[in-house]
């Protein structure tokens, strides 16, 4: 069996299509549906494939695409500062100040 590549596209129906951080806004006298479309055009070209839509309101949805895994598709992601290690501050000399931290 082989492995699938997953996309994730937040589409707000007023005109605003978000997907790993790159926006993409509506042209000027673009119809949102023609809007939708284009986008999903190119997300075709790629070999992506509408599998889901999960709907969030009643003006925004996020759709999920899949397609056969390539190269470059599980690049590892840099983790978050706030999930890497915190090294402890050294200790007071006895004669500084105590500070409380949370």
């Amino acid at each position: 069996m082989g492995q699938w590549a997953y996309k994730v596209v937040y589409i707000d129906y007023r005109g605003r299509i978000s997907c790993e951080g790159q926006e993409t806004q509506i042209g000027n006298n673009e119809r949102r549906s023609a809007f939708a479309r284009r986008y999903m055009n190119d997300l075709g070209k790629e070999n992506w494939e509408l599998v889901g839509i999960q709907p969030l309101t009643s003006n925004s949805a996020y759709y999920i695409f899949k397609r056969p895994a390539q190269e470059g598709d599980y690049a590892t992601e840099t983790p978050s500062t706030a999930s890497q290690p915190q090294t402890p501050p050294p200790p007071a000399s006895p004669d500084s100040p105590t500070i409380e931290t949370a």
